[in-house]
């Protein structure tokens, strides 16, 4: 009788045993997790622009070169790097005109998920040489100054290279005098990622 008594207790502590160490399987990805949620960040982020709290553009109307009117939201669907400044394009700006087109071209086939806009903030026109040498901007005026001043920067805009998204919010923003090779990785791993077109 008492041997049965202890076989008992002992199937009922292998039992508990056995229900406790499921339990702590079950829990420990939780609290793992948890964990590293709440006390581990890594340092390291594998973005080199900013990112941004994705927010809509003011869908102010612009004018194009020829005097057409247009707006961002005609390239929904598109991946856009926009930068913006004067017509009177200093060194600075003709760099991030050639990282814009550099960088789209360097995607391949999947160039043509990306627009390219110059936003002029004031009155004068463009060098025609300088147009000539970047096939597929799209240059226009934002006279009101609608667009431009929702852009967010530390500094000017037109020391930046901005992303907008295919939804048409503005997410991500390249430093002043940027490094292009990073600029092509980030905008790669966007494209690579992205389920539009």
């Amino acid at each position: 009788m008492q041997l049965r008594a202890t076989e008992a207790n002992a199937t009922a502590r292998r039992s508990r045993r056995t229900l406790w160490l499921i339990f702590a399987l079950c829990a420990a990805p939780i609290i793992g997790s948890y964990a590293v949620y709440h006390f581990w960040r890594p340092t390291a982020q594998v973005n080199y622009g900013e990112l941004l709290e994705p927010r809509p553009l003011p869908d102010a109307e612009l004018v194009s070169l020829d005097g057409k009117p247009f707006r961002l939201a005609q390239l929904k669907g598109a991946w856009i790097l926009l930068t913006s400044g004067p017509p009177a394009c200093d060194d600075a700006c003709r760099d991030r005109l050639v990282y814009t087109r550099q960088v789209r071209l360097a995607q391949g086939r999947q160039s043509e998920r990306v627009e390219r806009v110059w936003l002029l903030t004031d009155a004068g026109a463009p060098d025609a040489a300088l147009l000539a040498e970047h096939p597929g901007l799209r240059v226009v005026r934002d006279r009101e100054g609608g667009v431009v001043n929702g852009l967010p920067a530390p500094g000017t805009p037109s020391e930046h290279i901005y992303v907008i998204d295919p939804l048409g919010n503005l997410m991500m923003r390249f430093p002043a005098n940027p490094d292009p090779r990073r600029i092509l990785k980030d905008l790669s791993r966007l494209l690579r990622h992205s389920k539009w077109k």
